[in-house]
């Protein structure tokens, strides 16, 4: 068994060789063609649009929340009630009085840097912020009590988009599964409710659990913006993954 995994380590690294290799080739000869350095970026983003316009099915190696979450695990209220349920969680659109407690909850400076960027700091700005059309956001209720909120930013009709940012802000249910049930119910709405095609998120840094966690939701990873955010008069990169529809619906659809 060692053995074989050790055959694969050196087997991997041999293909990670080789296509650096490849790359380097690839690369010398976009120059050797006239290709500008600034052109090759354009190059390097068709060939991205290239493999992303080809169909996705799930990965077989991901254990997905498929285990926990399908379709039917949505009670959908949304055309009488406008609420959407998931386990013991309720989604419900964000009113003014939730929108103090989320002031509060961004108070501690480690909550409020987390977001990219961050949400203001003012309570009437913050207000403001939520007011605006491009965004909408819900209240995560827990045994009915607002405990955090989800939503959207960005929200592009056209493309059919939108950028998904969470917060379980209230103390001591953070580990509960309370915010994998908000993403699920977001997602619905965002998919089966909204019909769009593409939900996106932003994370500071490379930080592997959170990359872990939206994997098993389907989120895959779209790229790392290096050097992209100021936090603290300290740099640091801001990764993007993003979750297509049609996977979406192939992963959980299964006993809907």
């Amino acid at each position: 068994m060692d053995e074989q995994t050790d055959k694969e380590i050196a087997s991997k690294k041999q293909r990670d060789q080789m296509l650096k290799l490849v790359a380097k080739a690839f690369y010398n000869e976009l120059i050797n063609y006239g290709v500008g350095q600034a052109e090759v970026i354009r190059v390097a983003s068709h060939l991205l649009d290239n493999l992303l316009a080809k169909e996705k099915k799930p990965d077989k190696d991901v254990g997905y929340y498929n285990g926990i979450f399908t379709l039917a695990s949505v009670k959908d209220e949304w055309a009488k009630r406008k609420q959407l349920g998931v386990q013991q969680v309720t989604l419900r659109p964000l009113q003014s009085q939730v929108i103090s407690k989320v002031s509060g909850w961004l108070k501690d400076q480690a909550v409020r840097e987390s977001f990219v960027p961050a949400f203001p700091e003012n309570e009437s700005k913050l207000q403001e912020y939520f007011r605006q059309p491009t965004r909408e956001y819900f209240s995560i209720d827990y045994n009915d009590k607002a405990v955090g909120i989800v939503g959207g930013e960005n929200i592009d009709t056209t493309a059919g988009k939108l950028e998904m940012k969470k917060l379980v802000g209230e103390p001591g249910l953070q580990g509960k599964g309370i915010g994998k049930q908000a993403t699920f119910g977001f997602l619905y709405y965002a998919f089966m409710i909204r019909n769009l095609n593409k939900v996106y998120i932003h994370s500071r840094d490379i930080n592997m659990r959170n990359i872990n966690l939206n994997t098993r939701f389907g989120f895959e990873l779209e790229g790392v913006f290096l050097d992209d955010l100021t936090v603290r008069d300290k740099r640091q990169d801001v990764v993007r993954m993003a979750l297509f529809k049609p996977l979406w619906l192939q992963i959980f659809s299964h006993g809907a």
